[in-house]
């Protein structure tokens, strides 16, 4: 099959105000509250009309750290970079492919963003939030799936039918463990009383979790210490579990970061925890993570590219300074995760690791998660779920009709309140195998407030 040809005619930003239900930390950053971002857009295809969406978690002190921002100046980034870029797409007027639109009105609008003063990882919200919005418009024209759109070709992307794209029934759920969370359920802290795990302890009771994401503060000390803490916790759980770090760009050169890796590999209480250890993301900060090479470290994990992916060419900046892999999240583009699963293809050193940014209930965490189940990754950060109880804020119909369209993938509690549903550390994803980009649902768009 040829690329679908489309044609947009309407698109509207919206957006939800989310309250965690716990802090999360990471980094400097802890957040209790934040917007999620809404796309929906309408396709001219063949004389009809479809419908296309998508959303993000509008997650403050990560597109842009700097200490000079308020959380609300961060919020206010991101719907500039969206407001260009649904300008961009409606500019266009022509008919053609999704990537054609994301080449077009997608580098223009980063453009755009960027001579306004934005970030380039900021910048690059708003057009994958259209890339993915408009590639379910398309998928849903075609009739097909997302992975059997990719395969056919409907996108109209140089990788994807020169991949061997997958089809996941499942995919391992890798807990975020933030610097914030209690860890044992003795350990004083928040608890909402609403039921739902609050601890590392009472989160892999509950779900049989086995793969996590432990976060970095960077400072020896305390990051000696709580490591220490969190394994004996999973020791004394008897969990076979592996973990990946996370730096969060908190080392300001190779130097720094060397010295610190040194120290946790002679710290006996982290034997078996860097034995069970997968990666290292991110640790150097972006301002120099792409000048410095890590070549030489003694690190014997790969260590991999995220808040640094913010141009086509940075994976390949990595490589040539020592980083083995990248990782692949919605919010940087549908098209940089699959080129980069066609760059390390048939390369075994390199790997591509799913990584989110509390991916929320619903369009997020649907298409993140089957974004990277298809390109192999075989286990996931996914967070959302436990710092959200739900689908938050949105309406309960939205909920239950999300639940319905979803079964397995969601549970529903004897409140009648639809939350992910994990089991054994997994999450099953048969039903997103539909029409359109993973979702056979849609947000109450009228329960939502727009972005103008």
């Amino acid at each position: 099959m040829t690329a679908v040809s489309l044609r947009i005619t309407e698109a509207l930003l919206f957006q939800r105000h989310v309250t965690l239900r716990l802090p999360f930390r990471f980094g400097a950053a802890t957040v209790t509250q934040c917007p999620q971002a809404f796309v929906r857009v309408r396709a001219e295809v063949g004389g009809k009309s479809f419908e296309g969406a998508s959303a993000e978690l509008m997650v403050p002190k990560w597109f842009d750290k700097s200490p000079a921002l308020t959380h609300e100046q961060n919020f206010e980034q991101l719907r500039e970079s969206l407001r260009n870029a649904r300008d961009a797409l409606l500019a266009t007027g022509h008919t053609m492919s999704p990537h054609a639109h994301s080449q077009t009105a997608g580098e223009g609008a980063l453009g755009v963003s960027v001579a306004r003063g934005l970030p380039r990882l900021a910048a690059q919200f708003g057009p994958a939030l259209m890339d993915k919005a408009v590639a379910d418009a398309a998928l849903r024209a075609a009739g097909f799936s997302w992975v059997d759109g990719l395969r056919a070709g409907v996108l109209g992307d140089p990788w994807s039918q020169r991949l061997d794209i997958a089809r996941p029934t499942q995919v391992v759920l890798r807990h975020t463990v933030g610097l914030a969370d209690r860890l044992s359920d003795d350990e004083p802290g928040p608890d909402p009383q609403d039921g739902l795990p609050t601890t590392l302890e009472s989160a892999i009771r509950r779900h049989g979790l086995h793969h996590f994401k432990l976060k970095l503060s960077g400072q020896i000390d305390p990051d000696l210490d709580r490591l220490a803490r969190i394994a004996a916790v999973l020791q004394r759980l008897g969990v076979d579990y592996r973990a990946t770090l996370d730096g969060n760009e908190t080392f300001a050169d190779a130097t720094t970061l060397g010295a610190y890796w040194r120290a946790l590999q002679a710290s006996t209480p982290l034997t078996d925890l860097m034995r069970r250890t997968l990666l290292l993301e991110q640790p150097l900060a972006r301002a120099v993570a792409l000048r410095e090479s890590i070549a030489s470290l003694p690190i014997g994990v790969p260590v991999i590219l995220d808040e640094s992916d913010d141009h086509a060419g940075a994976f390949e900046q990595g490589l040539a300074l020592g980083y083995r892999g990248i990782s692949s999240k919605a919010c940087k583009g549908i098209y940089r995760s699959l080129a980069n699963a066609h760059r390390m293809a048939n390369d075994a050193r390199l790997l591509l690791s799913g990584e989110d940014l509390t991916c929320q209930a619903g369009l997020a965490v649907q298409q993140d998660t089957l974004l990277a189940a298809s390109l192999g990754v075989t286990h996931i950060e996914r967070n959302g779920h436990h710092y959200v109880d739900g689908f938050g804020t949105a309406p309960p119909e939205e909920a239950q009709a999300f639940a319905a369209a979803h079964p397995g993938l969601y549970d529903t509690d004897a409140s009648g309140r639809p939350h992910l549903a994990v089991h054994d550390g997994r999450i099953d994803l048969t039903s997103l195998h539909i029409p359109g980009f993973a979702s056979a649902a849609a947000p109450l768009w009228h329960s939502l407030q727009a972005i103008h």
